[in-house]
Order: C-alpha cells, then structure tokens, then sequence
C-alpha cells in the first residue's frame, strides 16, 4: 500500500465517527403537554404556560408541522402555526422556517427517550440566558409521512 494511501486510511480511523441519529421512532406527531418558560432577567421562578396542546409533526425528510394552541390570560387560546425544516445533530435541533417577518430559526437542544416516546425540546430565547422548554409524547406509532 502506497504510503499517502496508508496516511489518509490512518488519518480516517483516527477521526471521530458521526454522532448517530435520532431512531425511526423519533420520525413521527406528537402532542404537547407542557411548556415552561425561563427567564434570566427576574428572580421569578419559571413560568408552566397553562392550556396547553397541538401537535408537533417531525418527518424523516428534515421538514416537520407545528400546531401550537396556549392559553393567555383570559384572552382565549392563541393558536401558533409553524411548517419549516429541522435538523439534529448530536443533541442539538435546528428549526428553519419563513413566517410573516421573513425567514428565521430557532436552535436548542432535544432529549428523545425511545422507551417511554417523550420528547423535551429546549429552545433558546431572547434576550440570551431564556429559554423555553417544550414536552411532548408521541400520538402515533410510528413513523410520520407528509399528508
């Protein structure tokens, strides 16, 4: 074996493999059942939104639906419609997406537990330090297709 051929081979096994990805399972609707909101500018402890519920469609093919409906005051509920692309990698999630402002994204982090389908996606917010942490439970069985 030429020795620039033994290099790269070398050089590749040294490397760090690619964090996997999340399972099939991962791939599917889920319903919101909590959101709480933290905010670094008070000392008032975490906010738990009350009312709330929609779902969260995430598909393999990186594009996902969200249906988000929050109980505000006594206002009624506020219904928050999203439909844009996601990415994971690691525990990191990205979402992308073009509302009326123009496009935008939203980074945070997830943690997926394949054993009890649960989901928790923490959001970073605004202004730096707050953040809004979302769970949610899987309402299908598996894998999700666009309709």
């Amino acid at each position: 074996m030429p020795l620039l051929m033994t290099r790269y081979l070398l050089a590749a096994l040294l490397l760090p493999s690619p964090a996997p990805g999340p399972p099939a399972a991962f791939y599917t609707t889920y319903t919101y059942t909590a959101y709480t909101v933290y905010d670094s500018t008070t000392d008032e402890p975490p906010t738990q939104v009350p009312g709330v519920g929609g779902t969260l469609a995430l598909r393999a093919d990186g594009t996902y639906d969200k249906r988000l409906s929050l109980l505000l005051g006594d206002s009624g509920p506020r219904f928050f419609t999203q439909h844009g692309k996601f990415t994971t990698k690691g525990d990191s999630i990205v979402f992308r997406f073009t509302d009326l402002k123009g496009s935008d994204v939203q980074r945070g982090t997830y943690r997926y537990d394949a054993r009890t389908r649960r989901l928790s996606i923490t959001l970073l917010g605004y202004p730096t330090g707050n953040k809004g942490v979302y769970e949610l439970v899987a309402t299908s069985a598996g894998p999700t297709s666009k309709k």
